[in-house]
């Protein structure tokens, strides 16, 4: 289902966005952790998607099958995507309006979905995912607010912005998993870290590894 013209009055804007409920959401009473997802109009339908879609019915379904079975929101971006998704301004994009469309996330649509939905309202499942500039706001979403959101997923976050360096993705992120482990953050249970060469910088690569980052993110942890 739709929400359409979710109004946001911590940046004076407003936007659709999505809902995909599981499977088994109208048997039972269950509740359900929950993945806001960023570019939330790419994940399904073709005729607004930018570059193609996550394909994430096909995704949500394959998941159904391993017994994973969250709510998705996908948030769609709008006309100011780079300054909302962008935690420092950028010399030549600007931006640097992050905490203000945290806010929104936090203050404004999480509890009107947790009020329609049932969900785990939980911070440890309540995740945000993202790629590209929709990575970069997932992880600060993480750093920033771990009380919202005890669980992140970024593919090909743009790291980047706010450094004036536009084709160090790779690089960053691998400066970004040393930093993690410096932190003691180190790959393993609670934490992945996937290369996969010959991938490019587009929906279809990253949905056809959404799976097992879903996967990896939701499973049942002790």
């Amino acid at each position: 289902m739709t929400l359409r013209n979710v109004w946001s009055p911590q940046r004076r804007n407003r936007r659709d966005v999505d809902v995909y409920l599981p499977p088994s959401y109208a048997r039972g009473r269950r509740r359900y952790p929950v993945v806001y997802m960023q570019d939330g109009q790419n994940l399904s339908d073709p005729s607004i998607a930018f570059a193609g879609t996550w394909d994430l019915h096909r995704v949500l379904a394959r998941l159904a099958v391993r017994g994973i079975e969250p709510i998705v929101v996908g948030v769609h971006n709008v006309e100011t995507r780079l300054a909302e998704y962008s935690p420092f301004p950028d010399r030549k994009h600007g931006g640097g309006e992050a905490d203000a469309y945290l806010a929104f996330l936090i203050d404004t649509l999480k509890p009107r979905i947790d009020r329609m939905f049932r969900t785990r309202r939980q911070a440890s499942h309540t995740a945000i995912f993202g790629s590209s500039m929709g990575g970069l706001i997932s992880l600060y979403a993480w750093f920033r607010a771990p009380n919202a959101f005890g669980v992140a997923g970024a593919m090909s976050p743009a790291l980047w912005y706010g450094r004036e360096r536009l084709f160090d993705t790779l690089a960053d992120a691998r400066a970004f998993r040393s930093l993690a482990a410096a932190k003691g953050l180190r790959v393993g249970d609670r934490f992945s870290y996937v290369e996969e060469s010959g991938a490019r910088h587009q929906e279809a690569y990253w949905s056809a590894r959404l799976v097992e980052a879903l996967e990896f993110l939701l499973r049942p942890r002790a």
